[in-house]
């Protein structure tokens, strides 16, 4: 690589760079607060919390990504043709191709790597996500009580506690079952705790007094100092954790089980979801096209380019929401496919068609002034 073109790759890696870290955490923020309900309702702890907004990560990246580039594409090329950088590109014998490879070069390894997100990491990281969200989900400790409110986990089963402190001691309990055959136990006790015993959950309470109300109309009443009430009834062995469109590797999507009920009933949704992950990519390419488009689609402006880039970033967000709509209907009709790739394809033909319309003149003179070289050139 010459030393003009690592110059222009430097100018606008760095931008590039730092608009993705920028965008990647203010979607990491508007993540984090849905995810509060994690520690509020479900008290995990904040590594819990941490690690699921983390998991976050790869999809988020990979939707800032365009945007990133192309706003900063913006700020690095109109800097450098502001001040007459690549006027003097293209007064030095370089063309147009020359002057944008750098650029192009940079999008398509962007590309390539948010490529490698979709096909790998996003679905590894979403599906260590779906698995400590169902842990959370089936986390006794977290569905079995709710301080100061009555729950009732599962049929014929509702839990009180007034308070639960910071070590996971709940105090003042209240619990009332109802069994198949029509008994009634009613359990209170000054303080409980779940622990782990024989391989399974027991909630073990201190100071507690049971009453048995049976269907022959006879109550029993009894008092323990510690009385181990089993959790195995709330343990549902049947629930495994289900992999969504997104949790899903490339083959996965592509080619479905279906001999599975929900893989049938949702084929057409996973082939769009495959599509998406190998066609998305292309999107950094078709905003790093547009981008140069905005600054060197046109001749020379001692205004600047707010109007050109105005209307450029429209037609970019348009080409993006396009993108969406694909998806979104191709769920319903497989043809539909095609558009989520002539779409970016299309917009990059057009940016590029654009920069190249106009020949760049060799013969410059000398005599001129900075801007009439620039429009020359331009």
């Amino acid at each position: 690589m010459r030393l003009i073109d690592r110059y222009l790759l430097r100018q606008l890696l760095g931008p590039t760079v730092l608009a993705t870290a920028a965008l990647t955490a203010v979607a990491l923020l508007s993540t984090s607060l849905s995810s509060l309900d994690y520690i509020v309702n479900q008290r995990q702890s904040a590594a819990v919390f941490l690690k699921i907004t983390l998991l976050a990560m790869p999809q988020l990246t990979n939707l800032v990504l365009p945007i990133a580039i192309f706003v900063s594409a913006l700020v690095a090329l109109n800097r450098l043709h502001t001040e007459q950088e690549i006027v003097v590109c293209f007064a030095g014998g370089m063309s147009r191709w020359r002057v944008i490879s750098p650029a192009m070069r940079l999008a398509s390894t962007v590309a390539f790597l948010a490529l490698l997100m979709n096909l790998w990491v996003q679905p590894l990281a979403y599906r260590t996500m779906r698995e400590v969200m169902f842990e959370i989900k089936t986390d006794l400790a977290a569905t079995l009580v709710r301080e100061g409110e009555f729950t009732e986990p599962v049929p014929g089963l509702t839990v009180y506690a007034q308070n639960v402190d910071s070590k996971g001691e709940m105090h003042n309990l209240f619990i009332n079952q109802v069994k198949a055959d029509g008994s009634v136990f009613t359990y209170m006790a000054n303080s409980g705790r779940i622990v782990k015993r024989a391989g399974g959950s027991v909630l073990m309470l201190h100071q507690e007094s049971t009453q048995e109300f049976s269907p022959r109309g006879v109550l029993n009443y009894f008092t323990n100092d510690e009385y181990p009430f089993e959790l195995g009834q709330l343990n549902n062995d049947d629930a495994m954790v289900h992999y969504k469109p997104s949790d899903r590797y490339l083959h996965e999507l592509i080619a479905p089980d279906l001999q599975q009920g929900w893989e049938q009933r949702n084929r057409k949704a996973l082939l769009a979801e495959g599509h998406s992950r190998i066609a998305s990519p292309l999107y950094n390419i078709a905003a790093m096209a547009m981008a140069l488009t905005a600054i060197l689609g046109g001749g020379f402006s001692r205004l600047g380019y707010a109007r050109r880039m105005a209307t450029i970033g429209g037609f970019a967000i348009l080409v993006r929401i396009l993108g969406f709509v694909a998806q979104s209907a191709s769920e319903g009709n497989v043809w539909i496919n095609v558009l989520q790739y002539a779409i970016p394809l299309g917009a990059t033909a057009l940016a590029l068609r654009s920069i190249f319309r106009q020949r760049v003149s060799r013969f410059i003179d000398i005599r001129r002034r900075p801007h009439q070289i620039a429009g020359v050139a331009a």
